[in-house]
């Protein structure tokens, strides 16, 4: 899993290739979501930027889609998101994380992000983990837990 590069966008916008290794020794959480531009990823990646400063001091934040840096980049611009935005179009992190599953609409099969989030340890372990997340109230409760544990 560690040694999966990614190419991804740095907190300010430049294009940088990442690996989880690099963040060896810090703590950090990492959150997939499904699309950029729509309307819960964008409320999700907003309620992240607008809590920033409560994480910086304590954890590393990292969004991860399978949309390309194109996209990231128009999202980042867009939204004025301040924390790094993976790659992964090939889902090989979020397959290695079980996040890339099947999904259903309209009885239409399909695979996709199942909406998580990871709190990683220093030593890259996984810490907390949430699935199936509802966006309402959920960075919250991410700040909550990074706040006391």
């Amino acid at each position: 899993m560690f040694d999966i590069e990614l190419q991804g966008l740095d907190k300010d916008g430049n294009e940088k290739t990442y690996k989880l290794a690099d963040f060896k020794g810090e703590r950090v959480l990492l959150y997939f979501y499904p699309k950029d531009n729509t309307s819960g990823c964008t409320q999700e990646a907003c309620d992240f930027r607008d809590n920033i400063n409560r994480l910086t001091n304590y954890t590393v934040v990292i969004g991860v889609s399978p949309d390309s840096i194109k996209s990231h980049k128009s999202f980042k611009e867009k939204q004025n998101l301040n924390f790094i935005l993976l790659s992964d179009p090939e889902h090989k992190l979020a397959e290695k994380l079980n996040v890339w599953v099947e999904k259903s609409m309209y009885g239409r099969k399909y695979m996709g992000i199942d909406r998580s989030t990871f709190v990683l340890d220093k030593d890259l372990s996984i810490e907390k983990e949430w699935r199936k997340v509802k966006v309402k109230g959920h960075v919250d409760e991410v700040i909550d837990y990074i706040l006391n544990n």
